[in-house]
């Protein structure tokens, strides 16, 4: 009886956390259908949220028009860049980490994780320190400086490749290093051994680095804010917008977590499938190992 009472307050207590996380952004996917009066002065803003005006789509035909249009655009650009640089970059310095010593792994590893530990705060004042002495050596040089695309770039790959190592990582550990042996006594190059044995068996810590990398670069504000001049990407534009005169338009929210969800549903998907047919293939083998004996 304590133990069905235990489990069902676990199953509540479960539903309840579930609840308070996404009840808040199904809250904003409703609402962004909502017909907002922004003619009369109001502004779009989580004031007048709540109040149910009828049903249109007008958020939605209006959502790419003007710098909301060009800020998402920008968005994806820089987050496509960002997760593909960043992934390539991430793997192969998790593939160079894991092939040191044990001292020396520990020493790059542990480094590797101040991004992911300080604040976004202090990560965007470093950002915008950095980039500030940089253009003005640049300056002295009668150089061109960097410009807030090529800073947005660099800093959101900065950040994002440690999301990467520490994906691929957990995969190399779980792989077998006879693998890449096994390859070159086989007539493979190095460099054929990399790409046909090592990288198709770490896959899928590759593709949760690329999703991770992708997820850090569309939700970023505080390093993009610091970074940018300008109100570049889709967060620095919202949190410009809500303080203007029209407020932000609640269709944004929906626009960037659908596909979003998708994606991690897809991966998650595709690695439970592939978790069944491991375990599939690890039964077969075994009832035929007992026949054998």
């Amino acid at each position: 009886m304590v133990k069905k009472i235990s489990r069902s307050f676990k199953y509540v207590y479960l539903a309840l956390m579930i609840l308070f996380l996404y009840i808040p952004i199904l809250y904003l996917i409703v609402f962004s259908f909502n017909n907002f009066s922004t003619g009369s002065g109001k502004r779009i803003s989580y004031a007048n949220l709540g109040l149910w005006k009828g049903f249109t789509l007008h958020n939605y035909t209006t959502l790419f028009s003007g710098e909301a249009g060009q800020a998402l655009l920008l968005t994806l650009e820089v987050a496509g860049i960002t997760s593909i640089l960043a992934t390539l970059i991430g793997t192969a310095a998790a593939i160079g980490i894991y092939s040191m010593k044990k001292r020396s792994r520990n020493l790059i590893l542990n480094a590797s994780q101040l991004p992911m530990v300080n604040p976004d705060l202090v990560t965007g004042i470093t950002f915008m320190m950095l980039f500030a002495f940089v253009n003005t050596l640049l300056v002295s040089l009668s150089l061109k400086q960097i410009g807030d695309i090529a800073k947005l770039l660099i800093a959101h790959i900065s950040f994002s490749i440690p999301y990467v190592i520490f994906s691929v990582m957990p995969r190399l550990r779980q792989s077998s290093d006879l693998l890449y042996e096994a390859a070159m006594d086989l007539g493979c190059s190095p460099m054929q051994a990399l790409f046909k044995a090592v990288i198709p068996d770490i896959m899928p810590g590759i593709t949760s680095g690329f999703v991770m990398a992708l997820t850090m670069s569309l939700d970023d504000f505080v390093v993009s804010y610091f970074v940018s001049d300008l109100r570049s990407v889709l967060s620095v534009y919202i949190y410009s917008a809500a303080r203007g005169a029209k407020g932000v338009n609640p269709a944004l929210a929906t626009v960037i977590f659908i596909p979003l969800v998708t994606l991690l549903l897809v991966v998650n998907l595709r690695r439970i499938a592939k978790e069944r047919e491991y375990e599939i293939q690890n039964k077969k083998v075994k009832l035929k190992d007992k026949g054998g004996k």
